[in-house]
């Protein structure tokens, strides 16, 4: 037999083919979503536009003129007409973009900061703990959230920061239901009975264990709440028990606007088309999120 000799600095080292993260993963797959990236797209620019919007108004949004009342769409210096004391509705709207996602925004980020702590705490301890925490969330859980937010604002008060307390009330209940039931079913697990059996402490596993496999479906969840949000905020302040004139915010702007939507339906319309715009773009960003982050399914 021959024998072959090889010489070992001429044969190619193995390379070695690392598997793509979670994260790496769920990115790529939100990026083939061409719905949620069209989404994504929309709220990042309603996000500039409230950032930047009063320094690209074309005109004073609080500026009035009794001589252009409820001009039409198109008129000469104002392309989206006037409202119903003759101001630009052009620069209402850009301006009304910070306040009125200010008031979606907010409120879900206090709720999903204090729901996933009262569910992650009754989720993880289960037991009494866990029957006395979500009974008394299921109180509030049990109402409607529309009438629940305009009993509580109704009994706090207009106003800016009354609105964004009944707001958050409202929110933290399903948030906390939906961290509950994710710990519930993570605490099971065999790496936390993993972690328990080897003397880790229960700050220790929630930190490290339970945190990073939660967080994330109680986020998505919270993302599709900000369309609620909006529309909850935009009803209060069309009642007269939210944001007070005369700031321009798309829901007190849909208030003071209804009488002239026989006059102006178009203009009536308007700050109609930019909530409707803003929570469905919202919706369909979660939507996206849901089934990027569902990578096994």
């Amino acid at each position: 037999m021959m024998n072959i000799a090889v010489d070992a600095s001429k044969v190619p080292a193995p390379t070695l083919v690392r598997s793509p993260g979670y994260w790496q993963t769920v990115g790529r797959r939100f990026l083939r979503d061409r719905v949620a990236v069209g989404a994504a797209l929309v709220v990042l620019f309603l996000l500039l536009l409230a950032i930047f919007g009063p320094w690209l108004a074309p005109a004073d949004p609080y500026a009035s003129s009794m001589l252009k009342r409820l001009k039409p769409i198109g008129f000469e210096g104002h392309p989206l007409g006037t409202d119903e004391l003759g101001r630009d509705m052009l620069s209402r709207l850009m301006v009304g973009a910070r306040l009125s996602l200010f008031m979606g925004i907010t409120p879900v980020v206090l709720a999903f900061v204090i729901g996933s702590l009262i569910g992650i705490t009754a989720g993880y301890a289960g037991g009494p703990l866990n029957t006395v925490m979500m009974r008394t969330i299921d109180v509030f859980y049990a109402f409607p959230s529309v009438l629940l937010a305009i009993a509580l604002s109704g009994a706090l008060g207009a106003g800016i920061t009354n609105s964004l307390i009944s707001l958050t009330i409202v929110f933290i209940p399903p948030i906390a239901r939906v961290a509950e039931s994710v710990t519930t079913q993570i605490r099971s697990r065999d790496f936390v009975d993993a972690a328990r059996a080897s003397g880790a402490n229960a700050f220790t596993i929630v930190r490290v264990h339970v945190l990073g496999n939660v967080l994330g479906p109680i986020f998505v969840y919270a993302t599709s709440l900000i369309a609620v949000a909006m529309i909850l905020a935009s009803g209060l302040s069309f009642l007269g028990l939210g944001v007070k004139p005369p700031e321009p915010e798309w829901g007190l702007m849909l208030n003071t606007l209804r009488t002239a939507i026989y006059v102006q339906p178009w203009i009536a319309a308007l700050p109609g088309v930019m909530i409707f715009i803003t929570s469905i773009a919202f919706n369909l960003l979660a939507d996206g999120l849901r089934s990027a982050m569902e990578i096994k399914q």
